[in-house]
């Protein structure tokens, strides 16, 4: 057995010893496995806490501001590859002109990505994946949970995570070593930019409960395009697929 299946087994055991800790009439509806998630998320807070997050701030602390703002607007516009059959399996055909109209202009004008040039003509990013796709097509979010190494998601959005790498350019690209290389800087970008938000976290009187609220929030806000239903959030994991 692998040492991550070694620690993912064990973390499995710790949720299923400690249910009980839990008590039915505590647990929120849309996070059923609790008891579960916990455990993970301690396991994920201490791995981003002595690596992610250090390495995130040393390279925010070393890279000049345009390097940091031509990786991200690189690794944006091969997300834009992706962003634009969301928008056509969602019916929203004029949005999907304007992303490819973006992919084209920051591909060539902008060097490849490296020059937002596209948000200057007025085509700015407009984010879509495949758990908002799969959302709005009326398929039942699922309990939430917290995935080793991934973070927070809902069953829903880790079927639409892996359907995403069959849309990202990077995660196809055929030589291995580059493309590694790449994805792992994609990850260190994308948590220099979760840096602001760690103090939150970490005064939080809950951090899990504080991050599970703030996932769940911003994915019913991308979901309805940042204008969600007045109702309280109500995930449907009660629905007999489930």
């Amino acid at each position: 057995m692998r040492p991550a299946n070694h620690i993912f087994a064990a973390l499995v055991a710790v949720g299923m010893a400690g249910c009980a800790s839990v008590p039915p009439e505590q647990r929120e509806p849309y996070d059923p496995w609790e008891a579960l998630n916990r455990p993970i998320w301690t396991f994920n807070y201490t791995f981003d806490r002595y690596l992610r997050r250090p390495i995130a701030k040393g390279y925010d602390t070393v890279a000049p501001k345009p390097v940091k703002a031509g990786v991200f607007n690189f690794f944006e516009n091969l997300r834009t590859v992706g962003y634009i059959p969301n928008h056509l399996l969602q019916g929203k055909f004029v949005d999907a002109g304007r992303q490819t109209g973006r992919l084209v202009i920051n591909s060539t004008l902008g060097l490849g990505g490296i020059i937002d040039a596209a948000s200057d003509a007025g085509l700015r990013a407009q984010p879509e994946d495949f758990g908002q796709t799969f959302a709005v097509w009326g398929l039942p979010q699922g309990p939430f949970m917290q995935i080793p190494g991934l973070g927070p998601k809902t069953v829903l959005d880790s079927v639409g995570w892996f359907a995403d790498r069959f849309t990202d350019p990077l995660w196809q690209y055929g030589n291995s070593s580059v493309r590694d290389k790449l994805i792992i800087l994609r990850y260190v970008d994308n948590r220099r930019r979760l840096l602001p938000g760690d103090d939150a976290i970490r005064e939080a009187p809950d951090s899990y409960v504080f991050v599970r609220e703030a996932y769940l929030q911003r994915r019913r806000f991308l979901i309805y395009d940042g204008n969600p239903p007045l109702e309280d959030l109500e995930l449907d994991f009660e629905d007999e697929d489930f």
